[in-house]
């Protein structure tokens, strides 16, 4: 089972190079690699042209969404995997996916990967907080014993859907360039879709950098992901990740409509007097 692995990427070449190393050294099978490059007068165009990995190319940073976009235009494999170029690969990571997919027997699904952060991520693990300091061989030691669980709702790369899938509802929104909120909009997008099924996967690791990646400001000005999408929607992001994605619970199997309670109906309200308050200001 092979997949399109797409990565924006703006100016972070040495973080792309280890990226690409994780994947060709830590995968059981052989995968599509595409980049889009942001600009990448630093040498990333240079690097993707010499060693023939297949690419997109802008000028200027495009923003995250019109990236990703991009890349999957040039994607030929039947299953598209969004990775940040900030990202080092685990050990196994394709094997327990194809698992994961096999089990499941269809392609209405998101399945996300478990994030090891030096300060934050789904399991806190300091392996160097920058390339410099990475310590790659102190994360493969320690790997078997980092462990988070099967998680409900992840909205976070890395993350898997069918070709299908994204071509049915659009890839990402253009309009949250450069990129806040687009993941939780794409997610809102797969559950009108009737997508049920959210499962961040405890043995897919990723060890991430935190955010060293296309989210750059390069004369693009940081969108209001928040604002954009309670406006799209009518509701926040944090009332969609709790009461329909139940984000970072544990995962107990397909999601369902969420129950309407007290503290729904509270939240709801909320949101609705914060959509009237944006309208008017």
């Amino acid at each position: 089972m092979l997949y399109s692995i797409l990565i924006p990427s703006f100016n972070n070449l040495k973080y792309l190079k280890l990226l690409i190393k994780s994947i060709n050294l830590n995968s059981n099978f052989s995968h599509e690699l595409i980049v889009h490059v942001n600009d990448g007068s630093d040498g990333t165009l240079d690097f993707v042209k010499k060693n023939k990995i297949k690419f997109t190319h802008s000028s200027s940073n495009i923003g995250l969404c019109s990236a990703m976009n991009l890349a999957a235009s040039k994607a030929t494999k039947n299953y598209l995997l969004y990775a940040h170029d900030d990202m080092y690969f685990c050990p196994m990571w394709d094997k327990f996916l194809k698992k994961e997919v096999q089990n499941i027997g269809h392609d209405n699904f998101y399945l996300s990967g478990t994030m090891i952060e030096p300060n934050s991520g789904h399991i806190k693990f300091d392996a160097g907080e920058s390339i410099e300091t990475f310590d790659e061989h102190k994360l493969l030691i320690n790997l078997d014993n980092l462990n988070f669980f099967d998680h409900q709702g992840s909205h976070f790369a890395p993350h898997l859907i069918s070709k299908s899938l994204w071509i049915d509802i659009g890839g990402f929104s253009e309009e949250f360039n450069p990129g806040d909120g687009s993941d939780p909009d794409f997610n809102m997008k797969l559950w009108k879709k009737g997508v049920r099924i959210f499962k961040g996967i405890n043995d897919f690791k990723v060890y991430h950098f935190s955010s060293v990646t296309i989210r750059k400001n390069n004369n693009l000005k940081i969108n209001n992901g928040h604002k954009i999408f309670l406006k799209k929607w009518g509701i926040s992001i944090k009332f969609f990740k709790k009461y329909y994605l139940k984000s970072k619970t544990k995962y107990l199997g397909e999601l369902t409509e969420p129950k309407i309670t007290i503290n729904f109906l509270i939240g709801f309200f909320i949101c609705k007097l914060k959509l009237i308050y944006i309208k008017i200001f």
